[in-house]
């Protein structure tokens, strides 16, 4: 009998692989790392709480660069427009397949192997909704946008041959060739949520396709999902192929919400709300608890709030998780500084996902390897 409601999952253990506190790795690479483009220095924690309303178009994320690029008088619009002269977003793609020929699987899987991690979990398509998989799903919007190469599958390959487990990211929230309306803040980034029949139809397909290929450990999404209504199939499919998976919890399905904030009066009141509950957070913003999750998510912060639930804290070495040529070597975290992240995060019974983010050609810098290589040495007692 077909599944139509998340308390089917209700009482569902965390399965033992992944309740045990651990590193996992994340990767963000893709088309940004063309640009490779954000400013640099101030962290998102912080500008959520100095800068609220600008925060997401002034951050240091160089993986939003489409976005930031097309926001007006934005440090990256201003960057695109006299470095780029205005250059379609869309046509770095070429630049970044020729960089990407480059790219080797295994080298990645023994700095991660060196580094000590239990899991691996890849971005497969981050907001600009480039696949980096062959996907036979054709996106209506932008026909033939995903990768002929199968990067997914060769980082599964070397990943699972070095005993690691290996995830996959997706980014079912936000697809800016579904929908895209410049973003700054949390209401704007919820109003551009697509919520079409035609987005969901291209997104369930595409996380069962990716399913089906991979049989990823973590199913980790981003943002948000277009509709509750077709969560409980997508999750069963995905505990039956995958029995001993684990889902995050960023699935927050709020159609209503989503199309509502589209009027920009409800934005203005939403924001006020957020903003409100981020300084009685002391600056941290946590996910609101979803139906359905075998673990809770933090990004940049503490993971102070979590309680009892499984949780993982993801944050990228730097302070972004896609590379940004722009980040000083004191934006990155030592090796000490590493050290002691994971010894508190998994002290408290979280799991540490750390992000790399690779240069076009696959190469991860060396100010990236060296913390990661170092927290390896201390996980092993070398």
């Amino acid at each position: 009998m077909p599944v139509t409601d998340l308390a089917a999952f209700a009482g569902r253990p965390c399965p033992d692989w992944y309740a045990k506190p651990q590193l996992g790795i994340f990767i963000h690479w893709g088309i940004f790392a063309i640009p490779t483009f954000a400013p640099g220095g101030v962290s998102i924690a912080d500008l959520f709480r100095t800068d609220y309303d600008n925060a997401m178009a002034i951050s240091p994320y160089a993986e939003w660069y489409w976005n930031a690029m097309r926001v007006s008088g934005s440090p990256t619009a201003e960057h695109h427009a006299r470095v780029y002269e205005g250059r379609p977003y869309e046509s770095f793609r070429g630049d970044f397949e020729m960089a990407a020929e480059a790219f080797d699987a295994g080298a990645w899987a023994d700095l991660f192997a060196a580094a000590g991690a239990g899991y691996v979990v890849l971005v497969t398509k981050h907001h600009d909704g480039y696949c980096l998989w062959p996907s036979e799903v054709a996106n209506p919007h932008m026909p033939g946008w995903a990768s002929q190469r199968d990067f997914v599958g060769e980082l599964a390959e070397a990943v699972r041959a070095r005993g690691m487990r290996f995830g996959l990211y997706y980014s079912g929230g936000l697809d800016w060739t579904f929908r895209h309306i410049p973003i700054s803040n949390f209401g704007d980034m919820l109003a551009c949520v697509p919520t079409t029949e035609d987005y969901r139809r291209y997104a369930a397909s595409q996380v069962r396709e990716l399913v089906a290929r991979y049989r990823p450990a973590v199913l980790w999404n981003d943002i948000a999902w277009p509709s509750d209504a077709d969560l409980p199939a997508l999750f069963a499919d995905y505990y039956s192929a995958v029995p001993d998976g684990v889902i995050n919890d960023r699935w927050l399905g709020m159609t209503s919400l989503f199309e509502g904030l589209r009027e920009p009066v409800a934005r203005v009141g939403f924001n006020a709300m957020v903003k409100g509950r981020i300084a009685e957070a002391g600056g941290e913003l946590d996910n609101p608890p979803p139906l359905h999750c075998d673990f809770r998510t933090v990004e940049y912060s503490t993971g102070a709030h979590m309680g009892e639930k499984k949780w993982e804290a993801c944050r990228g070495l730097g302070l972004a998780f896609g590379y940004n040529r722009e980040e000083r070597t004191q934006d990155y975290m030592t090796g000490e500084q590493l050290v002691a992240l994971y010894g508190d995060v998994t002290a408290r019974g979280g799991n540490l996902l750390i992000n790399v983010g690779p240069m076009a050609d696959g190469a991860i810098p060396e100010v990236q390897q060296r913390p990661l290589l170092e927290l390896g040495r201390r996980i092993r007692g070398g």
